[in-house]
């Protein structure tokens, strides 16, 4: 992680150049010795290095600066722009033997010790890295931030973590830097730290609901579901109106089966606004494999679907779908498939499923035409091939079948059941055709198949 360089470094170099400041010259004057002169040519050529420099021509920058020098070494504005220069030419030797220099005439000049870090992190030069961002922290917090990342480089991990901890306490927490102590405690598989600095968090602000969200998750990830769940009641107290924390409360009611508590957190989560759809999506399918394995509490998960009947997203559709599926309600399960196809058309999982189902409830016709359409998108898909073929047998289009069927055989690879379903329908389209020799051989094909799975 690299500060960002201020805009105004280069505004401040004039400031770095006394012969530059706020002086009044009047330039119509005859200087009265060659100083005049001596002074003119430097600004002429540093103005020129960095015009060179912003048209990254770093190259005749450095001439233009070097020229500089020659006329006074005396201003360390020249030095730190020579190490500048050198450092985009990835010259780091001259850059650093340079901002040593400007740094020597102005030792507590952010901007040189800046430039250097730089030089140092570009190389990646972690050692020197570290001495020259410790000079920096002084300047602004940012800079610790940085040197908490380099010890996290350098396998520093505990001073890493106190600084995090200082800035913490300074700036108050920070996503970012989460994201950095979670990088430590993740490689360093040290969770009781974690769950320590959360606990601590916690008590120093009860009102934070994220802290509190935060400890239940890692309290519930290392196993320890009784903290959770005392994590979690403890949030209700002091937030009685949090929606999230239902998220948490819903799952530990199932398993004390305290059923209706449960049913009213769930219905909280999904209703809730703030919660993401990708939360909800879980909440439900949660509940939906409760319920199929408890199906005396179908009446509350119709109840609750009927709450989010204008919120349900694909993957709603699609579990609620699997749910029905598996508890032997066909029409249900195809009309929430159907829901959820509507949403995404080019799901070929959900096409696959609806398609099936229409097969077994006998909606020959919707098979027809839900096929067709499949295969503009998928026409490398051989089940498509097949349910068409098994559709069309059924409705006496014999030819179509036929048609259909030998061109999904030639899609078709390495899968015996599948072709031998293949075979099956060819044998009966053929036998509908009454061209029984063939049909005879394709039932032959689909026996054999059969004989060796």
């Amino acid at each position: 992680m690299k500060l960002k360089q201020h805009i105004t470094k280069l505004l401040l170099v004039l400031f770095l150049v006394p012969s530059f400041a706020m002086a009044q010259v009047d330039f119509n004057k005859r200087p009265d010795d060659d100083l005049g002169n001596v002074e003119d040519e430097f600004q002429e050529h540093f103005f020129e290095a960095l015009k060179q420099k912003g048209i990254e021509n770093y190259e005749r920058a450095v001439e233009a600066l070097h020229r500089c020098l020659n006329l006074d070494s005396k201003k360390p504005v020249i030095y730190f722009e020579l190490g500048k220069n050198y450092n985009k030419l990835k010259n780091f030797g001259a850059a650093e033997d340079n901002l040593k220099k400007a740094i020597s005439m102005q030792p507590d000049n952010e901007w040189f010790l800046d430039e250097l870090y730089d030089v140092y992190f570009q190389q990646d030069d972690i050692d020197n890295a570290i001495k020259t961002i410790k000079q920096l922290v002084k300047y602004h917090p940012d800079y610790k931030e940085d040197l908490a990342s380099l010890y996290i480089r350098e396998k520093r991990y505990k001073q890493a973590l106190n600084l995090l901890d200082e800035l913490d306490e300074e700036l108050g927490v920070s996503e970012a830097r989460d994201a950095m102590r979670n990088e430590i405690y993740n490689i360093t598989g040290n969770a009781d730290d974690r769950i320590e600095n959360l606990e601590q968090r916690v008590a120093n602000n009860p009102n934070n609901e994220e802290n509190h969200l935060k400890l239940i998750y890692r309290y519930s990830q290392t196993g320890d579901r009784k903290k959770a769940y005392k994590a979690a009641q403890n949030l209700l107290k002091v937030k009685p109106d949090s929606k999230f924390v239902h998220l948490a409360l819903y799952k530990f009611y199932l398993q004390d089966g305290k059923v209706e508590d449960a049913i009213n957190s769930v219905k909280i989560a999904l209703t809730s606004p703030e919660i993401n759809a990708d939360a909800k999506a879980k909440v439900l399918k949660d509940f939906v494999g409760y319920v199929s394995e408890n199906p005396e509490y179908e009446g509350d998960l119709v109840d609750i679907t009927a709450l989010i009947d204008d919120n349900k997203d694909a993957k709603t559709y699609s579990d609620l779908g699997q749910y029905y599926l598996k508890s032997g309600d066909k029409e249900k399960a195809l009309a929430n498939f159907k829901e959820a196809l509507k949403q995404d058309p080019n799901d070929f999982k959900l096409i696959k499923d609806v398609l099936l189902l229409q097969i077994d409830l006998q909606d020959y016709n919707a098979v027809i035409e839900g096929s067709e359409a499949a295969l503009e998108l998928y026409p490398a898909q051989p089940l498509l091939y097949l349910v068409n073929g098994v559709a069309n047998n059924n409705q006496g289009n014999f030819k179509k079948a036929i048609d259909n069927l030998e061109m999904g055989l030639d899609f078709l690879i390495e899968n015996p059941k599948m072709e031998s379903d293949f075979y099956s329908e060819l044998s009966k389209a053929y036998k509908g055709i009454n061209n029984i020799s063939k049909s005879e051989a394709f039932a032959k094909k689909a026996k054999d198949l059969k004989a060796q799975q």
